[in-house]
């Protein structure tokens, strides 16, 4: 008959074992790829709004991109001066608006945390590819809103905004991280 210690210290071996065979099917940090995926993530627009006169407009983590405007090809505006030109108070912004900061942030530290796989070797994944889903839920958040505002009504709003940036944020969260964070689900 087996005793109370070597039951606790078998228990231990085995949980050792499927911790340390998880640990074998995907990386402890971020490598390069995964990195220069979060990279382009700060590039991809959050929205793209199909503009009336064949200009499409680019919702970007960094403001709003006018492509072929009034004849001059290339439009901008950047989202500090759009919230420091705000004359409301920020709590009184629409919701999805007030979620482009949390947006930028959730990518930043995405970022910083992959940085810190590749460069100091110091990552948990799971916190990365966490924080991957988040900015595709915020930057989803900003691009429903745009599209009730831009669109016709509440339904057709929903149709005339592009969400890439969240489709791109979740792939790569899905794709990068996904194992990390399926071993978080199934715990």
């Amino acid at each position: 008959m087996e005793s109370s210690d070597d039951a606790s210290r078998s228990a231990a071996e085995s949980t050792s074992r499927s911790v340390s065979r998880e640990r074998a099917d995907s990386p402890s940090t971020s490598g390069r790829v995964e990195w220069l995926l979060v990279v382009a993530l700060l590039a991809v627009p959050m929205a793209v709004v199909p503009g009336g006169d064949d200009a499409p407009t680019l919702v970007s983590l960094w403001g709003f991109v006018t492509l072929g405007g009034d004849g001059s090809g290339l439009g901008g505006y950047p989202v500090w001066a759009y919230f420091l030109d705000q004359p409301r108070p920020f709590a009184t912004l629409p919701p999805s608006i007030r979620a482009w900061p949390l947006a930028v942030g959730f990518h930043l530290l995405a970022l910083g945390s992959a940085t810190g796989g590749v460069a100091l070797g110091r990552e948990d994944r799971r916190v990365t590819g966490g924080l991957l889903v988040f900015a595709a839920a915020a930057t989803l958040w900003v691009a429903a809103g745009l599209g009730v505002r831009f669109g016709v009504g509440s339904t057709a709003g929903w149709l005339s905004v592009i969400p890439a940036g969240a489709v791109a944020a979740l792939l790569v969260a899905l794709g990068a991280y996904g194992r990390d964070l399926a071993g978080i689900a199934t715990r």
